[in-house]
């Protein structure tokens, strides 16, 4: 086979090695935690801790006012059961139990304000619990979905890799290393020939150095220095 048709088919190998090398660097780059999730996560811990304490406050106000519905029970029992007859102890019973009401008055006010709290933080939590359960089915999906296209790249690299060997194997090892080095230095080392013109820098050639490209030594084209391959 000719020197730079087997040169540039090694090329087309590197090159699609390093295309797929470039997917599979960012696949797995992508591969692992969602942080719209983890946002998520921790926005709706927040809002189940505040939704707990906003359910304390409320038990809390609502035992205190139950527990004052119990002492002024107790205190107009007293009061109307007749066994007071001090009117000055009449007075205060009376003036404890005004207090007791008005205290029960302003704990009601506030068990309504923290009851409202509550009602507005559980729709967030079921909002946000809906929201988070939306974003890992489709973060799991594509967990999935990347999972299979870097097994495929790997595979695929493999195969590519393989063959690089095979063909690389078909060459003197000094001729690989001239081109490795003559590709790092310019991205590609085997410029293609059309119509008279290099691929690699766009120059016409000579017709010297298309004749000899024809044979089995490699030619570089005067311009650029790349080995000409005339397909």
């Amino acid at each position: 086979m000719n020197l730079a048709r087997q040169l540039y088919q090694l090329q087309e190998l590197d090159l699609e090695i390093e295309s797929d090398e470039k997917a599979l660097k960012r696949v797995t780059s992508q591969l692992g935690e969602s942080q719209a999730v983890l946002e998520a996560q921790a926005q709706l811990q927040s809002e189940q801790q505040n939704l707990e304490e906003l359910k304390h406050r409320q038990h809390s106000a609502e035992w205190e006012i139950d527990d004052i519905t119990t002492r002024i029970a107790t205190a107009e029992e007293t009061l109307f059961s007749g066994r007071v007859k001090n009117p000055k102890e009449l007075a205060s019973l009376q003036q404890d139990v005004e207090m007791l009401k008005t205290r029960r008055g302003q704990l009601e006010e506030k068990a309504l304000g923290v009851i409202d709290q509550v009602e507005q933080s559980e729709a967030a939590v079921a909002s946000i619990s809906g929201e988070l359960k939306t974003l890992t089915a489709d973060w799991q999906r594509q967990q999935k979905q990347l999972a299979d296209e870097k097994t495929k790249l790997q595979t695929a690299l493999a195969d590519l890799k393989g063959r690089w060997q095979i063909l690389s194997a078909e060459i003197e090892p000094e001729t690989i290393e001239f081109y490795q080095q003559l590709r790092k230095g310019k991205g590609t080392a085997v410029a293609r020939v059309e119509q008279g013109i290099c691929r690699g820098c766009r120059i016409s050639l000579p017709t010297t150095d298309l004749q000899r490209a024809r044979g089995n030594k490699l030619v570089h084209c005067s311009s650029c220095g790349r080995i000409l391959f005339l397909a």
